[in-house]
């Protein structure tokens, strides 16, 4: 439904998950196994901005994906990960965090919103537990990440750059705007 090739799991339970070197290793196995050049997560801040607290999960996850993105390219951290097959991958030039309250980027979404709301409608565990509707919720998020971009319809990244790289050419066709482009 929203176009991936490959959902991995990397069985870390739910609720529990600790930014340790178990999940970086986890997470560098994956890294250096699909060799991605942009990854893109959640937000990993306190919160999402004003008086909100954001998920443990998320918080130690994002952490824990900052150092995995660049200990998947240094064959001294993890070498058990060779001895598995996983060679070094340096390749990733950006981590993209959604829901940001220090968002830097910006991508337009106004054409392929609703298949993201179609994808989180078939998520009714979690929208009958969180009592929101996903087109409400999603086109909401939409528009305030828009408006600070001077976009329609945007969701907004906060970007790391895990090389010291130029960050440019991403998004399968997507318009993404860093803040402060005219």
């Amino acid at each position: 439904m929203v176009g991936v090739d490959t959902v991995e799991f990397l069985d870390h339970r739910d609720g529990v998950v600790e930014a340790g070197l178990e999940l970086r290793r986890d997470l560098g196995r994956a890294i250096r196994r699909h060799r991605p050049e942009v990854i893109i997560s959640i937000n990993f801040r306190e919160s999402f901005g004003g008086t909100s607290f954001n998920m443990a999960d998320h918080r130690n996850v994002g952490i824990a994906l900052l150092d995995a993105s660049r200990d998947a390219g240094n064959r001294w951290i993890f070498p058990e990960l060779l001895d598995e097959g996983h060679e070094p991958w340096s390749g990733v030039r950006i981590v993209g965090f959604s829901g940001s309250p220090d968002a830097t980027h910006a991508v337009d979404v106004a054409d392929h919103l609703e298949r993201g709301i179609e994808s989180l409608e078939q998520h009714r565990a979690y929208l009958d537990h969180v009592d929101v509707d996903a087109r409400e919720m999603l086109t909401g998020f939409a528009r305030s990440s828009g408006g600070a971009a001077g976009l329609d319809l945007a969701v907004g990244f906060e970007g790391r750059r895990a090389l010291s790289a130029p960050v440019s050419g991403y998004g399968g066709g997507l318009t993404c705007r860093t803040f402060g482009d005219p």
